[in-house]
């Protein structure tokens, strides 16, 4: 996609997450792929459900100083860079605090992967990522060790960072995670068990089912 055409469907995304429940305030920020050498990210302060043409900034991967123009990009920009680094078949990022998934970010809760379709393939692998100060370099490298290892990463205290080969892709990944931690908490107040399917279940869905593609994992 060009560049212009990159803008546009994350601009819908900004959109979509606020209208879901999926972002609130200013919070959260969201990127996708251009080509080998760029990406586009939300630019600092922006407003996810209202956003302009101009609230995007064009960020390098092979420099340092990310962004050039009027605006700054966002600070998490090290996460973005991070992911689209360690994985070439990456294609969007969105961070993101949602209640319920950042609620199970902030706490020791295990989130299922084996209760429904969605949950086995979205959620197949997740990692924790130790609290480090938003935007910092630290919590850019915290989150590239991860990077290979899973699509959904809980950032402890602070968010969710969900990325995948299209941004569609990671959107509906992000409102699965949400849907899982929502019915984990809800059940668990309301005390109602609720089964698991079993591993081999599982792995005979992800692998001969043909919901989607398997993924190919790096580790």
């Amino acid at each position: 996609m060009t560049v212009q055409q990159v803008i546009h469907e994350l601009k819908k995304t900004g959109k979509y997450l606020m209208e879901y429940g999926l972002a609130w305030g200013n919070a959260g920020n969201i990127s996708a792929r251009i080509d080998d050498q760029s990406y586009v990210i939300t630019a600092s302060g922006t407003f996810l459900g209202e956003l302009a043409d101009d609230d995007f900034v064009v960020c390098s991967l092979h420099e340092e100083a990310a962004g050039a123009g009027p605006k700054k990009p966002s600070k998490e920009t090290p996460m973005h860079r991070a992911i689209y680094e360690s994985r070439p078949e990456i294609q969007a990022v969105l961070h993101a605090s949602p209640f319920y998934s950042t609620l199970a970010a902030c706490s020791s809760l295990e989130i299922p992967a084996d209760w429904f379709v969605e949950t086995m393939y979205y959620l197949e692998r997740i990692e924790r990522v130790p609290y480090r100060h938003p935007g910092s370099r630290e919590l850019g490298e915290a989150v590239r060790e991860k990077a290979k290892r899973a699509n959904i990463l809980l950032l402890e205290n602070h968010g969710v960072l969900v990325y995948d080969v299209s941004i569609r892709e990671a959107r509906m990944a992000l409102q699965t995670l949400e849907m899982a931690c929502s019915m984990l908490i809800t059940a668990k107040q309301a005390n109602v068990p609720i089964r698991s399917l079993p591993p081999q279940v599982v792995e005979d869905f992800l692998a001969n089912a043909g919901y989607k593609p398997r993924r190919s994992w790096h580790t």
